[in-house]
């Protein structure tokens, strides 16, 4: 499977008359996108454009997306949500590069997460440089959490749909061509690099701790092959809300740092197979059943090695480690991607779960350490959330406008993809 990622480098974003794309800067006319994105279940407050370095504070953050638009190819991008589960990753898809869309609002209360612009803040989150198309919205009427949650999910991929359209045609900056071959070929095409393949973990925890495979809930899934490329076509959306600094948002499904690694080493010293995802359950049973599934898989590509990342944290410890376990005893090396909840002082024990067979992790840095954020000129949303999301507490946000969280409340912020700026160096 071949596609073309077309990226055209966004200057800026702009509310003009019409909606266009014209010397690299995208005008957006708000009127036609508040009419893409109405649904009686919300009421939007305002859309609102927000730049890097600007004193403002996006506050509770829902989910972050990129515009995407199909322009060769089976199917569109989003698929199963937005038009049929037709099977994508093939053809040419333009991509509006340094711009995102931000859904901001009430969805649970409580763990949602916090983008600054501008600060130490700004310093955590990927989406401090990008140039932000923000849709404030609050539910309209008497809705249960899990409406809510999809009218705001709907709300942020349709704004995306109606923004993307406007690169259809535009010639791209850059073309990058990325290929996954059958796997006798691609075995055929480097036989003395190593083997290696990329368990994808999955959130699928319920009551809104959610991913979503061409539309359907990632809990009622068994672990399956797919296309490295499919999931730059939006094939993996984040119906996520949880703590912020190790949510995936689809933003990050579909700019998937390991994938574009994977890639950029394939046919150099490795030979990157493939893509298996898995989900994360709640039951015993289901973790069991899960990573049979997996370790089944990734035997069956017959890899020497795997990179596998959680998302999440605690309950998903396991499904990481029981993962690890089952391919490490099928005499399958892996290397583990997760972040750390080691308490504010770095002292406690960082994962729920672990073992000794899982003797190669990366960290991506440790959740609780606390922060302080400073007043913004502008708060979009309600910055009172910060008493209550994941990582804030009673008082949290300050008299001044400042807040003290833990950087678990920063969006991106210890992301297990690795889209982050943070670490950790063992001794």
């Amino acid at each position: 499977m071949k596609l073309e990622i077309g990226n055209i480098f966004v200057k800026d974003v702009r509310f003009g008359e019409r909606t266009e794309v014209k010397d690299n800067i995208v005008y957006i006319n708000k009127a036609e996108l508040l009419d893409a994105i109405a649904d009686k279940r919300l009421h939007y407050r305002d859309i609102h454009i927000v730049r890097p370095g600007e004193s403002v504070r996006l506050c509770p953050v829902k989910d972050v997306l990129e515009p995407r638009v199909k322009v060769e190819g089976p199917g569109n991008v989003f698929p199963g949500i937005l038009g049929a589960s037709t099977i994508v990753g093939q053809g040419r898809t333009h991509v509006l590069k340094g711009m995102a869309v931000i859904t901001v609002g009430h969805i649970v209360g409580f763990q949602e997460g916090i983008i600054d612009m501008t600060g130490p803040g700004a310093e955590y989150t990927p989406f401090s440089q990008t140039i932000n198309l923000v849709i404030d919205c609050e539910k309209a009427g008497d809705i249960n959490q899990h409406e809510h949650e999809e009218a705001v999910r709907l709300a942020g991929l349709k704004a995306t749909r109606y923004v993307a359209e406007a690169a259809r045609d535009v010639v791209p900056d850059e073309i990058i061509t990325y290929e996954t071959k059958p796997i006798p070929q691609q075995f055929d095409e480097y036989p003395d690099l190593p083997k290696v393949a990329y368990v994808y973990m999955l959130q699928s925890q319920g009551l809104l701790h959610d991913t979503y495979v061409y539309g359907v809930d990632a809990k009622k899934i068994l672990p399956t092959f797919m296309f490295p490329t499919e999931v730059m076509d939006g094939a993996i959306v984040s119906g996520n809300c949880v703590s912020a600094c190790d949510k995936n948002t689809t933003y990050h499904h579909l700019n998937n740092p390991i994938i574009h690694d994977l890639y950029e080493h394939h046919g150099k010293d490795l030979n990157f197979i493939g893509v298996v995802i898995t989900n994360e359950n709640v039951t015993l049973a289901d973790k069991v059943l899960s990573s049979d599934f997996c370790a089944k898989l990734v035997q069956y590509l017959g890899v020497d090695g795997v990179i596998i990342n959680e998302e999440g944290f605690g309950n998903p410890d396991t499904d990481l480690i029981m993962n690890c376990k089952k391919i490490e005893n099928l005499g399958i090396k892996t290397v583990l991607i997760t972040d750390e909840y080691a308490g504010r002082d770095g002292a406690s024990q960082s994962l729920a779960d672990a073992d000794k067979l899982a003797d190669a992790v990366v960290s991506v840095g440790n959740a609780n350490q606390l922060i302080v954020l400073p007043p913004m000129d502008k708060v979009i949303g309600f910055d009172e959330a910060a008493n209550v999301i994941a990582g804030g507490f009673a008082n949290s946000k300050k008299e001044d406008g400042s807040v003290e969280v833990e950087i678990q409340s920063i969006i991106g912020a210890t992301n297990e993809l690795g889209f982050n700026r943070m670490g950790a160096i063992g001794k």
